[in-house]
C-alpha cells in the first residue's frame, strides 16, 4: 500500500510535446508509471514516445480514463490546464514554477470543491519506489521501504533519499509539496495520509525557512501523529530578510526562520538533524 497513488494510477501529462514534457514523460515511463497520453491545444492527433496526444484533456478522459494529470505547462497556463483537468475529475501535479499566487488560490479553491488534490505549484512531484513515479526525480536514488518522506524542497528531498538508501532504509512514498508560498497539499495532508499508512512506520519531514508550515506541522504530529517523525530545517545560515531559492522562503523579522521551527519541533520531542546525512541515523534511533 502506498499513499495518494498505486502502480496501477494511470497518468495523463499536460503539456507533453514540449522539451520537458517529453523528456520526463520517458523517464516515467521507463520507471514503470502507467503514462497513457497527453494533452497539448493545437497538437491533437500526434504521438509522443507512442502516447496520442489530444488537444483537451475532456477528450483524454473519454478516450483513456486517467486518475491524475502532471502539468509541464508554462506559468501563464497552468491555471487553465489544472482547472481543466480538475473540472474533469483528475488530481493535478504541477512542476511548473512561478505560477501566480492568485492562480494557484484559484486551483486549490476549485480542487476543495471538486474533492481533488493538487500537488505544488513548483515540486518535483512523488514516487513509490520501485513502483510509480509522477514527477522529476531521478529515479534510481529511492528504494522501497518503510520511511515517508514530504519536503518542501526539491533537491534537498533527492539527498536525504540518497542518504536514507544508502544506509538500507528505504521509502514507503516520498512527497515533495513544493516550495511556493501557497501550496495545494501541505505538511498536515501528507502527515495524516503516512499515519493512516500501515506501510510507513516512521517519518521525515523537510523544512526550510519561511512562512510557518513547520511550525503548524508540529503541532498537528503532537496532537495526531502517533508514529516517529525526524526533522531537517535548511537555511540556519541563511541572511535575514532574504529570499532564498524559493518563493516561499522569505523571512520576515522573526517568523520564518529556521532556528524557531527547529525550536517548535526540538519542544515536541521532534529530533532535528543539523545535517542531510545525519538523518537516517536519528531514524534508528527512535
Amino acid at each position: 500500500m502506498s499513499i495518494m497513488i498505486q502502480q496501477e494510477t494511470k497518468v495523463i501529462v499536460q503539456g507533453i510535446t514540449g522539451s520537458a514534457g517529453a523528456f520526463h514523460t520517458q523517464q516515467m515511463l521507463d520507471y514503470g508509471t502507467q503514462v497513457v497520453g497527453g494533452v497539448t491545444p493545437g497538437k491533437g492527433g500526434q504521438k509522443v514516445h507512442g502516447l496520442s496526444v489530444f488537444d483537451t484533456v475532456k477528450e483524454a478522459k473519454e478516450a483513456l480514463d486517467p486518475d491524475i494529470s502532471i502539468l509541464f505547462v508554462p506559468a501563464p497556463f497552468v491555471k487553465g490546464a489544472a482547472v481543466e483537468a480538475l473540472k474533469d475529475n483528475l488530481h493535478a501535479v504541477i512542476i511548473t514554477e512561478g505560477v501566480p499566487v492568485n492562480d494557484t488560490l484559484e486551483i486549490i479553491q476549485l480542487a476543495q470543491e471538486q474533492n481533488r488534490w493538487v500537488l505544488g505549484p513548483n515540486c518535483p512531484g512523488l514516487i513509490v519506489p520501485e513502483e510509480i513515479k509522477i514527477g522529476i526525480m531521478p529515479s534510481h536514488i529511492f528504494k522501497k521501504g518503510k520511511i515517508g518522506l514530504v519536503s518542501r524542497s526539491g533537491t534537498l528531498t533527492y539527498e536525504i533519499a540518497d542518504h536514507l538508501t544508502k544506509q538500507g532504509l528505504g521509502q514507503s512514498t516520498v512527497v515533495g509539496i513544493g516550495g511556493d508560498p501557497i501550496p495545494g497539499l501541505d505538511f498536515i495532508e501528507v502527515l495524516e495520509k503516512f499515519e493512516n499508512d500501515p506501510e510507513t512506520e516512521k517519518i521525515v519531514v523537510i523544512g526550510e525557512i519561511g512562512g510557518d508550515a513547520e511550525e503548524k506541522a508540529a503541532a498537528y504530529i503532537k496532537e495526531n501523529v502517533t508514529k516517529p517523525v525526524v526533522a531537517y530545517i535548511t537555511g540556519t545560515t541563511a541572511p535575514k530578510s532574504k529570499t532564498m531559492g524559493h518563493a516561499g522562503a522569505i523571512v520576515s523579522g522573526n517568523t520564518g526562520l529556521a532556528e524557531t521551527k527547529i525550536a517548535t519541533f526540538e519542544e515536541i520531542g521532534v529530533l532535528v538533524a543539523a545535517l542531510p546525512s545525519e538523518i537516517p541515523a536519528l531514524l534508528k534511533k527512535v
